[in-house]
């Protein structure tokens, strides 16, 4: 499955906070199927929806 990245967040958010989550669930609020996934290489929070094929 292609996946298309919304926003990135750093991993080192303050304790108590989740702005990927946030991000995701708004995104979700406005009919988008976004989920969060962690980018290890980048030590980063990803927002992606599903990509369609444009072929």
């Amino acid at each position: 499955m292609r996946t298309k990245v919304l926003q990135r967040f750093p991993a080192g958010a303050p304790r108590g906070s989740w702005p990927a989550e946030e991000y995701a669930a708004k995104c979700r609020a406005h009919g988008e199927s976004a989920t969060v996934v962690m980018d290890l290489d980048a030590d980063a929070f990803l927002v992606v929806i599903p990509s369609r094929d444009e072929d």
